[in-house]
């Protein structure tokens, strides 16, 4: 392993809405607070709409504790996919999100999150995606998926 190893961690949820409608949700950043339970704030940092260069503050109850990050869109092809980069504590975090249309009211979300040093402090990282933070940060976002599904299926919101 070299020093710039990349850790990914993969989670796919299929949802009853169409693709346009998933898009919209995700790209709420306004509506984020009451979609998903495990974020306690968004601060919209930029004006305009979802794109590119769209930068918010997110707050997340993390292992017990408040974490903000300020987070920002590097990539955007509506209504089929985005990314998202935080950096902090000497790592940088991308998060990939593809929508896949599988009909007209069922999507395919993918959601790929991975972290890679970008300085000398890989010790934070080993703990977050080591295999216990891993295992947590995939049930973070299965449990982000899962509000999601409930919120694009009227399920609540």
């Amino acid at each position: 392993m070299g020093a710039m190893t990349s850790r990914s961690v993969v989670v796919e949820r299929r949802v009853t809405a169409s693709q346009g409608r998933v898009w919209e949700a995700l790209t709420d950043l306004g509506g984020m607070e009451r979609m998903l339970s495990g974020v306690t704030k968004a601060e919209v940092l930029t004006d305009g709409g979802f794109g590119v260069g769209t930068r918010w503050r997110e707050t997340r109850r993390m292992f017990g504790k408040d974490a903000t990050e300020e987070m920002w869109v590097t990539a955007s092809r509506p209504p089929e996919r985005y990314v998202v980069q935080a950096e902090s504590h000497g790592s940088r975090y991308v998060s990939e999100w593809v929508l896949r249309a599988d009909g007209p009211t069922t999507t395919t979300i993918l959601m790929t999150f991975s972290a890679e040093p970008t300085g000398g402090v890989a010790g934070l990282l080993a703990r977050v995606l080591g295999p216990v933070g891993a295992r947590a940060v995939r049930r973070a976002i299965a449990k982000d998926l899962d509000d999601v599904a409930a919120w694009v299926e009227g399920r609540r919101g």
